[in-house]
């Protein structure tokens, strides 16, 4: 497993890290979740963050952006309900810490880290479901999980973490390699300061008490030096307490009169209260009075209009009044006219009525002529049928002759 191109980062705690590009460099998480569940209360606070499709592939060298998702908390009241936990989207990444040699899973939304979990070896990812992995951090006190929107996702990252685990397996190796070969160093050093010492001890005594009584006198003079530093020192302290009296003092004053210039202000500041709700009330009675005045006035609007109309009809019958006795004399001759019509139309009812006797009588006529025409026809074809007999009887009588 090779480690391609380095990125150091700051994450804010003071650690430097180094976003190491293994295989696929970084994870980010889009339309899955996140869990994090305390391992002494696995039904206490969870987290949960929605992401969103799981991507691979080289990076470019900045730091993981955050795609826009919704995180939730479980309630801490029902211990089941999820309520959001943030707005933001955030993104999963392996990091390489340097100063530790050990690789992490981080996840950081703003200021706020999410996931901060180091990867041992004896950590293990299960697949609880087949959208759904967690795994425990025993240093962490948390359980981490991971949802993603397919099974091929959730493979992916199980195959990561494992890759991950096994190059943390290494570098623990070569950690204990180093804190060996330091530890043999460190005995080393310390067999050759023993010798060191053993041969200082072998010198002169007398050089060793000059040397403390050299010591001894500017210790002195640095004592009394500094007991005439401490005396000014406490002078001006004396002097600075004293002002600083006069200011408390004076401080105490003025704050009365702030006292008494803000009871002031506060009465006037109630009367100027009562004022202005005195002034909202007629305030608001000038604008019912205006509402009323409006409503008023559109109601004479109202009448004006209704009277102008009535003034039109007026005029309107007036101007009609002036043609009545000419309508009345036309109504005459028309009503002169009308009876002279309904004297020829009953003199017409009459001689339609004489007609349809006519009618009938023609009728009654012609039917009683059809009856002495269908008799006469009757007899006249006997008188045939006598004058064919009469006929062949001569012809038959001219036969025999």
């Amino acid at each position: 497993m090779g480690l391609k191109n380095h990125t150091e980062l700051e994450p804010g705690h003071g650690r430097r890290f180094v976003a190491v590009q293994i295989s696929w460099t970084r994870v980010e998480l889009l339309r899955g979740a996140i869990w994090c569940m305390p391992e002494s209360d696995p039904f206490g606070e969870h987290m949960r963050m929605d992401l969103g499709c799981l991507s691979a592939g080289p990076q470019p060298r900045d730091q993981p952006t955050s795609p826009e998702d919704q995180k939730d908390r479980i309630d801490p009241s029902t211990k089941k309900n999820w309520v959001p936990a943030s707005k933001q989207a955030v993104t999963v990444s392996y990091f390489y810490d340097v100063t530790r040699n050990s690789y992490r899973i981080i996840s950081v939304d703003g200021a706020k880290v999410i996931i901060n979990s180091t990867i041992t070896p004896n950590m293990t990812f299960t697949k609880t479901s087949q959208k759904f992995g967690q795994w425990a951090d025993s240093r962490a006190n948390t359980v981490f999980g991971l949802g993603f929107s397919s099974e091929q996702q959730l493979t992916k990252f199980a195959e990561k973490f494992q890759e991950v685990k096994e190059a943390a397996k290494l570098a623990r190796e070569k950690s204990q390699e180093k804190i060996e070969t330091s530890s043999n160093h460190s005995q080393a050093s310390s067999v050759n300061g023993t010798d060191d010492e053993k041969a200082s001890h072998a010198g002169p005594a007398d050089t060793h008490l000059k040397s403390e009584n050299d010591k001894l006198k500017i210790a002195l003079t640095q004592s009394a030096a500094n007991v005439k530093k401490w005396e000014i020192e406490l002078q001006t302290l004396r002097e600075s307490n004293a002002r600083l009296t006069t200011a408390l003092q004076e401080s105490a004053a003025s704050v009365e009169q702030w006292k008494k210039q803000f009871s002031i202000c506060r009465d006037e500041n109630d009367r100027l209260r009562h004022k202005i709700d005195e002034l909202e009330e007629q305030c608001s009675e000038i604008n019912r009075e205006k509402e009323k005045n409006s409503q008023l006035k559109r109601r004479i609007e109202e009448l004006e209009s209704e009277l102008r109309e009535k003034e039109t009809e007026l005029k309107d019958l007036r101007k009609q009044s002036e043609i009545i006795p000419q309508l009345m004399s036309e109504c005459e001759f028309v009503s002169e006219k009308l009876e002279a019509a309904e004297r020829d139309n009953q003199n017409l009812e009459d001689k339609v009525r004489s007609l349809k006797t006519d009618v009938e009588e023609s009728k009654y006529r012609q039917r009683h002529l059809k009856v002495e025409l269908k008799s006469f026809l009757e007899v006249l074809d006997g008188k045939i049928d006598d004058l064919h007999d009469f006929r062949r009887g001569l012809s038959k009588l001219g036969t025999d002759n």
